[in-house]
Order: structure tokens, then sequence, then C-alpha cells
């Protein structure tokens, strides 16, 4: 995978697995930021507020920087870092995964709770949309013919691609790269006053 792209889910899934009459439902979501993961997460909480546990583990962030998880009061590291584990496994970030655990009576032991909740996490994801998504931002610059070559130029050296050149009246040159490489030739642009800019 190009650290230009990022694969993540289109919308929520969700996926069971029972063992020893515990039963695991997993839920995965596309998340932006920790706030919707709260929202969610809250839902859940008065949906199934008669569950034992409701483990989750989340990565948010076009490189997946941002990650929480919680075992809730299954033993520590039992639980949520095999959740987390499947994300990571997938490959897969702004993403939330909750797996709702009602307990059957008899305990799984260690080994037992790191592959019912790896299982469950991996059924949602199965059941969900993987899709990629493109980490660059991108802006479009109308200028005179002219100055056209000082743009290619100028997008070249800051290691920003050129994804369409249009020619009418005037030129319009549509420029992909990662932000800070975008913000530096925008403000070198905006500096020598070469045409138009707008950022998308």
């Amino acid at each position: 995978m190009s650290n230009k792209r990022y694969k993540t889910i289109s919308r929520k899934a969700a996926g069971v697995f029972k063992c020893k009459r515990s039963e695991f439902y997993s839920f995965v979501y596309p998340v932006a930021n920790k706030e919707e993961v709260k929202q969610i997460r809250l839902s859940l909480k008065k949906k199934y507020h008669d569950a034992r546990h409701q483990v989750y583990a989340c990565r948010i962030g076009k490189k997946g920087e941002i990650v929480q998880y919680s075992d809730d009061k299954e033993p520590h590291n039992s639980s949520a870092p095999a959740v987390l584990g499947q994300i990571k496994s997938f490959g897969l970030t702004n993403v939330l995964i909750v797996v709702v655990r009602y307990f059957g009576g008899k305990k799984l032991g260690i080994p037992g709770l790191i592959n019912a909740y790896k299982t469950a996490a991996e059924s949602a994801i199965l059941n969900a949309d993987i899709i990629e998504k493109s980490n660059l931002k991108s802006l479009t610059v109308e200028c005179s013919y002219d100055k056209l070559g000082s743009v290619i130029d100028m997008a070249a050296k800051t290691e920003s691609t050129i994804s369409k050149i249009e020619k009418g009246e005037l030129c319009s040159v549509t420029v992909e790269a990662e932000e800070e490489q975008l913000n530096s030739l925008a403000e070198k642009l905006r500096y020598l006053n070469i045409g138009f800019i707008n950022e998308k």
C-alpha cells in the first residue's frame, strides 16, 4: 500500500462469534475523529446495557496515528489488543470496532478470550466493504500561458503531481500532493503572484 493511499470501510458492518455459551457481537464503523468514537460507544452502551463487556479498539488518521482501545473489565490485554490487531492486520484506519460480550457462564481463559475477540472482530471486518482512499489533497492554479512552465517547474520541486492541465483563455493546472507539500507550493505561488489558486 502506497503512503499516498489508505484503506478504510465504506459503511457499518457486523459479525458474531459464539463460544461456550458466550456470545460476541461485533460492530465495525467508519469514523473520522474521537468524538464520533465516543458517540457510537455511548449509543451501544445504551442499546446493549445488559451485556457484561463492551471491548473496543479504534485507529484514526490517514496514517493510523491515533489509537484507542479498552478491555472493559476483561483481563488486561486479553481482548482489546486482539481487536486492534485485526484492524492492523487488514491495514485499516479511520475505523472503530466494538465487541459486545454476553457471558455464558463458562470462563474461556486468556487464550480463549484472545481468540474469541480476534475472531469476532475479523467477522465484522469480513462483512464490511473495504475501500481505498487518497491521502492527497489538490489545488487548481489558473494562470496565463507564459506562467504555465513556472507552475510545472514549481510543482516538480515540491514533489507534487500534476493530474490535469486544461487550456482555454487561461491555463488550469490541477496539482496533487500531501498536505505539507501542497501548502508549500501554494505559499510559493502566492508569493510570486502566479495565477489564482483554488484549494480543495
